[in-house]
């Protein structure tokens, strides 16, 4: 973080994408992806948290457009990428191989990977299963997709910081149910009745983004009621959390840090993250000695808190 009284790094300008098209990439999944900024620059690839939060012109903006060659790209059944919501043929290791084949649809050698919350997790995962495919992780908001971190914001830990959100997130669910709440949520979000698995879907992201920011956003959770973002959110979250990311062990991604000790990496954190807290950044940091961690004192979990925004354009421009 900066001295105190320094003023804060901004994100860039806004910027057009320059191209967008969709990469078939079989199972029935078509994913859309962009490309800004200077085509002979370093590339780096954006992913974007939930799992099912799709990606969005402001993300753009955390890069040197002169700098870099910025690839956007929604995840299955996210945003733009098609079909929508749709939760076949969709787990970790179908993802890692999206990013494998738009690298190599690109012509792409290596690459900057850029991701927060979900994001920072799936970086991980590709960057262990691709790891000389990948010249510096940059990343967010740690999530390493581990039981207790899935307990922390559905069981106990976020309700006790945000108590009248939570019994809003409960009310929905009866109460033998609640003992499992992401469970109980799946059967909803996959219920064949539309106007159910709508009223699920808003209630699980109002809940998540009720807590994203250190000081409520209201125009965040707005955005969250909005039935075709929440409907892909909610499904697509839950769905990989019900199935813990389809990972092979609660530790996988720890376990194999040693795969990523040559990369060069920044873990951007804030303090008092309420959605993925800073133990799973400092384990992390301690299973990469040489990573670069910046814990930031006065932030949450959002990437457009203007101190994250700070570290993150820091370090885009540190790597550049």
């Amino acid at each position: 973080m900066s001295e105190q009284g320094d003023t804060l790094r901004k994100l860039y300008p806004p910027l057009a994408s320059e191209f967008s098209d969709y990469l078939d990439v079989g199972d029935g999944h078509q994913l859309y992806y962009e490309l800004s900024g200077n085509p002979d620059g370093r590339p780096v690839v954006f992913l974007h948290g939930g799992p099912g939060g799709g990606t969005s012109p402001v993300q753009r903006r955390f890069f040197d457009p002169k700098r870099y060659r910025i690839i956007l790209f929604d995840q299955r059944g996210c945003g733009r990428s098609r079909p929508f919501a749709s939760l076949d043929a969709n787990t970790s290791q179908h993802l890692v191989a999206d990013m494998e084949r738009l690298r190599r649809h690109l012509k792409i050698d290596r690459w900057h990977v850029f991701g927060g919350s979900w994001g920072s997790t799936l970086a991980l995962l590709y960057a262990q299963s691709y790891p000389e495919r990948v010249t510096a992780l940059i990343l967010r908001g740690i999530f390493l997709m581990r039981q207790r971190e899935l307990d922390w914001f559905y069981k106990s830990g976020t309700n006790a910081l945000f108590p009248s959100e939570w019994q809003d997130f409960l009310a929905p669910i009866p109460l033998e149910e609640r003992g499992d709440i992401i469970e109980a949520y799946y059967r909803r979000l996959t219920e064949p009745n539309e106007a159910e698995r709508i009223q699920a879907a808003k209630a699980w992201s109002r809940w998540e983004s009720s807590c994203v920011t250190l000081v409520p956003d209201e125009q965040q959770i707005r955005q969250s009621d909005n039935a075709q973002f929440a409907l892909a959110f909610a499904r697509i979250e839950c769905h990989y959390f019900k199935h813990r990311g389809f990972l092979e062990h609660d530790d996988q991604i720890l376990r194999h840090a040693d795969r990523l000790r040559h990369i060069p990496t920044i873990l951007v954190q804030g303090r008092y993250d309420a959605i993925c807290p800073p133990i799973s950044a400092w384990e992390l940091k301690r299973a990469l000695p040489d990573a670069t961690l910046r814990l930031v004192p006065v932030a949450g979990h959002s990437a457009f808190e203007p101190a994250i925004v700070h570290e993150l354009v820091t370090a885009t421009d540190r790597l550049a």
